[in-house]
């Protein structure tokens, strides 16, 4: 259990440093967005490109940031439910959840969405818009981001198994400056 927590850890941390990281990008988009609207009411021009990168900013975000929300617990749920059982209660159900319906799915949208992106890749696909983006590098992002969800997954599915086993105190997300989950003596 000790090897499968530690790696839990790393897991945890991977994704704690990719969605402080990647939520950067939200300002990056914000940024496009304000100079693009800027250029073409000023300049009465604009580019398809600029609001293609708008559109892959926002999906790095929101793909690449998956894993850390879920890390951070903050995906939602029906807490008026959950909160009314005991937190053993509570890790049960989150187990379920993670065995039937996150890795699953998870590893389904992988598997599809490799070849996706490697025939994109491939045929060096590119927007269908004038002036537009390739269009690899955005789909590369969906197994990428599904992979982030996936290992994130692994990592809450061994903290609650540890935590139900009596090995850790507690599964919820760190506590800022923390290493993940403590282990019980």
């Amino acid at each position: 259990m000790s090897a499968l927590l530690a790696l839990s850890r790393l897991i945890d941390a991977a994704n704690d440093r990719i969605g402080r990281a990647v939520g950067w990008l939200v300002l990056v988009s914000v940024l496009v967005s304000a100079g693009n609207a800027t250029i073409r009411y000023t300049l009465d021009t604009s580019s398809n490109a600029w609001l293609e990168a708008q559109w892959y900013l926002f999906s790095a975000v929101f793909l690449l940031c998956a894993g850390y929300t879920l890390l951070r617990n903050e995906h939602i749920r029906i807490d008026v439910v959950a909160g009314r059982f005991s937190k053993r209660t509570q890790a049960w159900i989150d187990v379920f959840g993670i065995l039937v319906f996150l890795l699953p799915f998870s590893l389904l949208v992988l598997e599809l969405s490799v070849p996706f992106v490697a025939e994109s890749f491939r045929i060096q696909e590119m927007s269908s818009d004038a002036g537009g983006l390739l269009r690899w590098p955005a789909k590369a992002l969906i197994p990428l981001g599904f992979l982030l969800l996936t290992a994130q997954g692994l990592s809450e599915l061994i903290k609650r198994v540890a935590f139900l086993a009596g090995r850790i105190d507690s599964y919820g997300p760190p506590a800022a400056g923390s290493h993940g989950p403590a282990e019980v003596a």
